[in-house]
């Protein structure tokens, strides 16, 4: 029986992280915004940080609490673009890896340029870590890997020789697929990824189904 594409996206291609109430995956909570009633993330994005940052992070702390649909903080991390000083958005991100610790969530990153500041972080979290939009060298990719993070990628799947190469090799208990502000599809990243690899999408589902129970241990 041949299935169709609603049934693939209901047995395994989540996005594991996305800003759009109408995806099936994981939502990413803007602050403002009332809780979804679907899974979601909630943190303070470095860019967010100002002189109610105290505030912020009490918000973080309440609604990863209560709410059972909250998979995971974040995002969160740090980003060498924005003019917060990095001394803040270490100490920012670190209260945060603290949180997900004690609640036993996994934690989503935002990270621009500051991964040799990102690795030192491995040592505090009890929880795994997933690197968001990842789109770096191997060299960086190795690193993360041997520090026990997760990487997650997205649309530049679709057009990146470097990151197609780096799909290639990379261990496929430790990926994930997202599509982050990208109003496309997330099987289209299944599909790329499955290609890439030479492997069936049914094999990449399953794989990313043990992956999401390893890591938010969690049944989709």
């Amino acid at each position: 029986m041949m299935r169709t594409r609603k049934s693939h996206e209901e047995e395994g291609e989540l996005d594991i992280h996305h800003h759009f109430l109408t995806k099936k995956g994981i939502y990413n909570l803007d602050f403002g915004e009332d809780v979804p009633q679907i899974p979601f993330s909630v943190g303070l994005h470095p860019k967010d940080i100002d002189e109610n940052v105290e505030q912020y992070l009490e918000r973080v702390r309440d609604v990863s609490k209560k709410n059972s649909l909250c998979w995971a903080v974040g995002e969160c991390g740090l980003d060498s673009l924005v003019s917060i000083p990095i001394s803040e958005q270490e100490r920012v991100f670190e209260t945060q890896i603290l949180w997900a610790n004690e609640v036993h969530k996994p934690v989503i990153v935002h990270c621009v340029r500051r991964f040799s500041e990102l690795l030192r972080f491995s040592k505090i979290a009890k929880t795994p870590i997933i690197v968001h939009g990842f789109n770096k060298k191997k060299n960086i990719a190795d690193e993360l890997l041997k520090k026990g993070f997760y990487l997650s990628l997205g649309k530049a799947l679709l057009y990146s020789e470097s990151l197609q190469g780096l799909a290639k090799d990379l261990p496929l208990e430790r990926v994930f697929l997202e599509t982050d502000v990208w109003e496309g599809e997330v099987s289209l990243l299944y599909k790329q990824f499955a290609r890439l690899r030479n492997i069936s999408i049914e094999v990449l589902q399953e794989q990313i189904k043990k992956n999401i129970k390893e890591v938010f241990n969690k049944e989709i």
